[in-house]
C-alpha cells in the first residue's frame, strides 16, 4: 500500500465542505459560483452563499486580531507628492509603531474614495488632516485570502464557522456546543502556533534582541 507523501492544503470548498458535514448537509463540488460583480459573487444555491460569507466573516474577524503571519512591526511609510499617504485595500489596521509619539494619531479614512491616513491631531491645526511632513513608521494588520493562510488558522476559521452556521440554521443547543469544544481546541492550536512564531519573550524584549538567561551549570562548573 503506498504511503501518501503530501498533505491536500485545506481550500475554500473544502471549508464550505466541512461546514455542512457538522450542520448534516450534504457536501458540494463546486462553490456554484454565477457572476461576480464589484468583487461580489452570487451563487446558484442560497444556503452555499450563506455559509461561504459565514466563513469570510469569520476569517476576517480573526484576521482583524492581529497575528505573526499578516501583522508587520516599524514599517516605514512615506508621504506621497501630495503629502499624503495612502492606504492599500488589503490592509485592515494601522498605527503608529511608537506609541509614545505624540506627533501624530493617525486612523484610516476613506477620503474620495480613498483610504488614506487621517491625523487626528491636526483637525485644529491649519494643514489638511491628510497631509504628513515626514515619513512614519507603523505597525500594519493585512488581509490575507483563505487560501493563503497557514493551515492551523484554516482550520480555526473553519470551526469558528461551523459552529456559527450552526447557530443560526440549526436549532440544536447540544450540536452548539459540540462545535464550540471542537473550536475552542482549534484556538488552542492558533495561540501555540503564534507563540512558537512570535518569539515572545517573558521580559517583553524586542524581537532583535538577545538575552542570555541565566544557566545554573555555569556556577558548578566553576
Amino acid at each position: 500500500m503506498a504511503v501518501p507523501t503530501t498533505v491536500d492544503p485545506d481550500t475554500e470548498l473544502s471549508a464550505v465542505n466541512t461546514i455542512l458535514g457538522a450542520i448534516g448537509q450534504s457536501p458540494v463540488t463546486t462553490l456554484g459560483t454565477v457572476s461576480t460583480v464589484n468583487n461580489v459573487s452570487t451563487y446558484q444555491n442560497p444556503e452555499i452563499a450563506f455559509i461561504y460569507n459565514i466563513l469570510k466573516e469569520v476569517s476576517l474577524d480573526v484576521q482583524n486580531e492581529g497575528w505573526t503571519f499578516n501583522k508587520e512591526e516599524e514599517v516605514k511609510r512615506t508621504p506621497d507628492a501630495n503629502k499624503e499617504i495612502l492606504v492599500a485595500n488589503n490592509i485592515l489596521s494601522m498605527d503608529l509603531h511608537n506609541p509614545g509619539d505624540r506627533d501624530y494619531d493617525i486612523i484610516i479614512k476613506t477620503h474620495n474614495g480613498v483610504k488614506k491616513l487621517y491625523d487626528k491631531l491636526a483637525v485644529n491645526d491649519s494643514t489638511s488632516p491628510y497631509e504628513f511632513d515626514n515619513e512614519i513608521y507603523v505597525d500594519i494588520v493585512y488581509w490575507y485570502e483563505y487560501d493563503e493562510l497557514p493551515s492551523v488558522f484554516k482550520r480555526y476559521i473553519t470551526h469558528k464557522a461551523a459552529t456559527r452556521a450552526a447557530a443560526q440554521l440549526i436549532t440544536n443547543p447540544q450540536l452548539v456546543q459540540i462545535l464550540n469544544v471542537q473550536e475552542q481546541m482549534s484556538r488552542g492550536a492558533v495561540i501555540e502556533w503564534e507563540c512558537n512564531q512570535g518569539d515572545y519573550n517573558f521580559l517583553g524584549h524586542p524581537k532583535d534582541y538577545s538575552y542570555s538567561t541565566y544557566k545554573p551549570y555555569r556556577s558548578l562548573r566553576r
